[in-house]
């Protein structure tokens, strides 16, 4: 209900008390929790260094939001929770996305890009030229040269940034392999119907670091492909820009069964790769297991528990292979039946420790870290209707996704308990923060709660972060340690 004055309500009474709201609070934002982030982003140089190299076909004379505000904005638009280009249009006056964006004071008033503006960037577009036809446009191949470059552009950055964020030389990189299903719901192009899944979809293809989670790859498919359509060329991307920066590294490369086809074993044994990838049943690998099977059938209903066996064959070899290959074997028996698994591999060792050990570790990388990248970061919100807009926006979820990566190796010695965290739970209690922006000349000041209950937490996040960053190069003074600052 409206009180006698035009900038207050009156809620309801808790006793002699009026619960009573006004508009006198001045500027509001609720993800100050993104300023430390923000910081050790700028500090690592993350999006500025793509930034400089990213293809931009429109006119520089008439650009009003430069490549980097933009991304940035994409970006952080992510990392907080408004995956959609539209959500721009609810944060174009917000004073912590200005300060994110680098606004000085004399351009504060300017409002930031428009989910319209977002759009346009997605797809490369310029209007040079607009008012010819579009197969006179000399322009137009620009554009669709522009947002093939940025693809490519985005899957080599990965790979850079992690290379360049190890604070050590690895003695070995684990490369794990996975497609994953994309739900589309709309008119994207390159879309289809996969009968194995039971919907129209996306199939991208993401590569991880089987250690840190960290992403090396995010390539968009169209939805009906198989799933190792590509993959060796992804993968072999990403092996000679590890060897270019590491010769003397070993890699081991993990995948399920779907990625179990020759061109992928060739490649791994003709280059020195470890493998270990999931294999289909049939009929011969059947036969070949039944005795086993059988025996640890009867031990499971003797014992009256689930009991798990391991064997290997030495000598497999399929009819398109050119020789035979090893094959690890699962047997497992329980009161629902029994279960066989196979994985085909070039690793010697005992086949449990090589299951149980490496194989099944699959479990927290990729699988975790996609799970988090499609549920906390809407990473397959590929909402555009052209498939290379849909590709970049793929690209730059997975970015954000690499972002958050960093921030919980920085977190692993003296905040871990945000080192293990999942992404949304870093954002429900870090990053959704509360804060009152004030200016002045000198400063802009963001004012927290006194009574903020994480506010301990805050100040370690902002020290853990400063102390990663100076591990892995000299420590810019601009910027260091601001948001520690305005806390004290």
């Amino acid at each position: 209900m409206k009180t006698g004055c035009a900038e207050q309500l009156t809620f309801w009474k808790i006793g002699k008390q009026e619960v009573t709201a006004d508009f006198q609070g001045g500027e509001i934002v609720t993800d100050a929790g993104l300023l430390p982030i923000r910081n050790f982003e700028r500090r690592l140089d993350i999006l500025s260094g793509l930034a400089r190299r990213w293809p931009d076909p429109r006119s520089q004379k008439l650009v009003t939001y430069q490549a980097e505000q933009v991304l940035t904005q994409l970006v952080y638009q992510i990392l907080a929770g408004y995956a959609d280009s539209n959500d721009a249009n609810s944060l174009r006056h917000d004073a912590l996305f200005k300060t994110l964006l680098d606004l000085p004071a004399g351009q504060r008033e300017r409002h930031l890009a428009s989910g319209s503006t977002l759009a346009r960037f997605h797809y490369a577009y310029t209007r040079r030229e607009h008012e010819k036809p579009v197969e006179e446009r000399p322009a137009f191949f620009e554009q669709r040269q522009a947002r093939l470059d940025r693809v490519q552009l985005l899957n080599d950055y990965l790979v850079e940034l992690f290379v360049r964020t190890r604070r050590e030389t690895p003695s070995y990189v684990i490369i794990d392999l996975d497609p994953t299903d994309d739900p589309t719901h709309g008119q994207q192009l390159l879309t289809g119907f996969h009968g194995y899944y039971g919907q129209y979809q996306y199939f991208p293809l993401l590569l991880f670091d089987g250690e840190s989670g960290f992403p090396l790859g995010a390539w968009l498919r169209p939805g009906t492909v198989h799933a190792s359509c590509g993959a060796v060329q992804a993968l072999e991307e990403v092996v000679k820009a590890l060897r270019k920066a590491w010769p003397e590294v070993m890699i081991l490369v993990r995948g399920d069964c779907g990625l179990a086809v020759p061109e992928m074993y060739q490649y791994c044994e003709e280059n020195g790769l470890f493998y270990a990838l999931g294999y289909a049943s049939n009929e011969v690998l059947k036969r070949r297991t039944a005795r086993h099977l059988e025996t640890v059938r009867l031990a499971a209903k003797v014992w009256g528990q689930s009991i798990q066996h391991f064997e290997v064959l030495e000598d497999y070899e399929a009819g398109s292979w050119p020789h035979p290959r090893r094959v690890l074997v699962k047997l497992e028996a329980n009161d629902r039946g029994t279960n066989r698994r196979f994985v085909v591999t070039n690793l010697s060792g005992d086949p449990q420790g090589l299951y149980r050990g490496f194989y099944v570790q699959r479990g927290n990388v990729p699988e975790r870290p996609i799970d988090q990248w499609k549920n906390d970061l809407e990473g397959d919100r590929l909402s555009s209707h052209g498939f290379t807009a849909n590709a970049m926006r793929l690209g730059l979820s997975t970015l954000a996704y690499a972002i958050m990566v960093l921030f919980r190796e920085a977190m692993a010695e003296e905040v871990p308990e945000l080192a293990k965290a999942e992404v949304g739970t870093i954002r429900q209690r870090l990053l959704k923060v509360g804060a009152r922006v004030t200016t002045s000349a000198r400063r802009i000041w963001f004012h927290f709660s006194a009574s903020w209950p994480t506010r301990e937490l805050f100040v370690r996040v902002c020290h853990a972060l400063d102390r990663f960053v100076a591990t892995l190069m000299p420590v810019r003074r601009v910027g260091s340690l601001v948001a520690v600052a305005a806390l004290k």
